[in-house]
């Protein structure tokens, strides 16, 4: 399939960069979110980080205000009747994809593609919540996305080779490199990266190091640009608990148990950058670690 026009369900982190990367490459992009208020937000984010582009030097001005001339706000769902793909990035929540999937399928043109970028949850049962499963797959963009390379692009049981294909096509048309990645709870990059953060928290909550000691150790230790809490923070520790909790529901293993003290941030409501307070608290001129 010619993908030519795509909707973007979501005007969070993910969604406003998976619209920022698409409306670059050349794509007619629509946003999608609960209210306008959210639309306009990732609208918002998706200029400055634009213009961010054009200071560093990454894009022209001309290549930024073509680029915002093609992302359109979508207030319903009624409004991706003409879209050849769409890709749904709302919250990890099983139930709330699955609404929203049953609630898009009629808007749909029969021959649209459905794609979600889920981090962790099974394409075969978010597929079977649709009416087309044969034309949905899973495409696990990084973030931040404008910036990251990697996209995840997985399969569900029932997705066919024409989907694949023209997916496959249009994630490298945005100039990102692809891994396939087989239907399993987490795929390849959450299956490895989010047990070493729950392993940290692990390491904090026993009392073997500090947050500061943890991330310096894996920093300089280890040569990771980030240290596993830092990253926790800015993934979202909400999202870390829930890819944790399909993990070992999806897997009945025991290492995969969420960290008892990642459990009680979430409780918290302590879940990193997004709420100024994770293993870090951000709302000083530095962050400073709560733990």
């Amino acid at each position: 399939m010619d993908i030519r026009k795509v909707g973007v369900i979501g005007a969070g982190q993910m969604g406003n960069g998976i619209a920022h990367v698409c409306a670059l490459a050349g794509y007619d992009v629509l946003l999608h979110d609960v209210t306008r208020e959210r639309i306009e937000a990732g609208l918002a984010t998706i200029n400055g980080n634009m213009t961010r582009q054009v200071a560093s030097g990454r894009i022209t001005e001309a290549q930024r205000d073509a680029a915002l001339d093609r992302i359109g706000a979508a207030v319903n769902l009624d409004a991706f009747e003409a879209t050849d793909l769409v890709i749904e990035s709302a919250s990890e929540n099983e139930a709330i994809k699955r609404k929203i999937f049953a609630d898009l399928c009629p808007h749909l043109r029969a021959d649209a593609l459905i794609a979600t970028n889920t981090s962790s949850i099974s394409i075969t049962r978010l597929a079977a919540s649709t009416d087309r499963p044969e034309k949905f797959i899973g495409v696990h963009f990084m973030n931040p996305v404008p910036v990251m390379e990697l996209v995840e692009l997985v399969r569900g049981i029932a997705t066919d080779d024409d989907t694949f294909d023209s997916v496959r096509i249009m994630a490298k048309s945005l100039g990102k490199k692809v891994a396939n990645a087989e239907d399993f709870p987490a795929f390849i990059v959450n299956r490895i990266l989010l047990p070493m953060i729950n392993e940290a928290v692990y390491v904090l909550y026993e009392g073997v190091g500090s947050v500061e000691s943890i991330d310096k150790a894996m920093r300089l230790g280890a040569n990771h640009p980030m240290g596993p809490l830092q990253l926790a923070d800015f993934i979202g520790l909400d999202t870390c608990l829930s890819i944790m909790q399909v993990l070992h529901d999806g897997l009945s293993d025991s290492k995969y148990r969420p960290c008892p003290l990642l459990v009680k941030y979430v409780e918290a409501g302590w879940l990193g950058r997004k709420t100024q307070r994770g293993f870090y608290d951000y709302r000083g001129e530095k962050p400073v670690p709560t733990r």
